[in-house]
């Protein structure tokens, strides 16, 4: 097998593997179009959740780091709310 042989080869493989990627793609596109409506509107309550939630965590992880001082004057802010 010589050099131009094994350049097709390359080629041929490379272009079929190009053709199963894009009908991959297109399966997956049309998955994700077919999602049920009421699933979406689940999944964007639970975003919005999850996001309060990392939110919540990152303000408890600055109360525990912050010093004494900063630490009273968040729990004042708080409580005032």
């Amino acid at each position: 097998m010589g050099v131009f042989d094994m350049v097709v080869l390359i080629v041929a493989i490379v272009a079929i593997a190009g053709v199963f990627r894009a009908k991959h793609m297109a399966s997956l596109e049309q998955m994700r179009s077919s999602v049920d409506p009421a699933l979406r509107a689940e999944n964007d309550t639970l975003r919005r959740e999850l996001q309060a939630l990392k939110d919540g965590v990152a303000t408890l992880e600055r109360i525990a780091t912050d010093s004494s001082t900063a630490l009273d004057r968040e729990i004042e802010q708080l409580r005032r709310g």
